[in-house]
């Protein structure tokens, strides 16, 4: 067709996590997600590199690996990525359990398993110190409403700031 030939065949160039993320294995939220299949799974865990300047990160729905921009990666504050890293390795778990992850049925903020991601991400935010307050500023997002925000807090268990 239009007398070109296009290979849909393309390799994605995966890297291991662990080549690039060390310590998470040692992180107590990180062996709750995982338990005893904590360094099994990180160390056959890959991650996918990607240079646009929009998004921050996620997980395959084909394969389970790590999706994370690279932007994000250099310029995104490093509790911020701490946390989503957190966040994602719940997806990764839900994704080895067989779970859906972008049920459709849902919306974003009341999506089971983004609940349950949010969920652990809130607990180790606490766990390392941060306050209510900073914990609902790391829950914003730009794709998300006023409404939708305080929907998400409250089904986390985060306190909405006063005024």
């Amino acid at each position: 067709m239009f007398g070109v030939e296009i290979n849909r065949d393309v390799r994605i160039t995966l890297h291991s996590f662990t080549g690039h993320f060390k310590g998470f294995e040692k992180v107590e939220a990180v062996r709750e997600i995982f338990g005893d299949e904590t360094e099994k799974v990180l160390n056959n865990l890959k991650v996918e590199f990607y240079s646009a300047r929009r998004g921050y990160m996620g997980v395959s729905d084909q394969d389970g690996h790590l999706l994370i921009s690279a932007h994000y990666l250099r310029n995104g504050n490093e509790r911020d990525l701490y946390l989503d890293i957190v966040h994602e390795l719940v997806h990764v778990k839900q994704f080895l359990e067989g779970k859906e992850l972008f049920e459709n049925r849902w919306e974003y903020v009341d999506r089971p398993t983004e609940i349950e991601a949010y969920q652990h991400a809130v607990k180790e935010a606490r766990r390392i110190g941060m306050s209510d307050d900073e914990i609902y500023e790391y829950l914003k997002t730009e794709w998300m409403s006023d409404e939708e925000l305080e929907k998400l807090a409250k089904s986390v268990g985060v306190k909405i700031p006063s005024g």
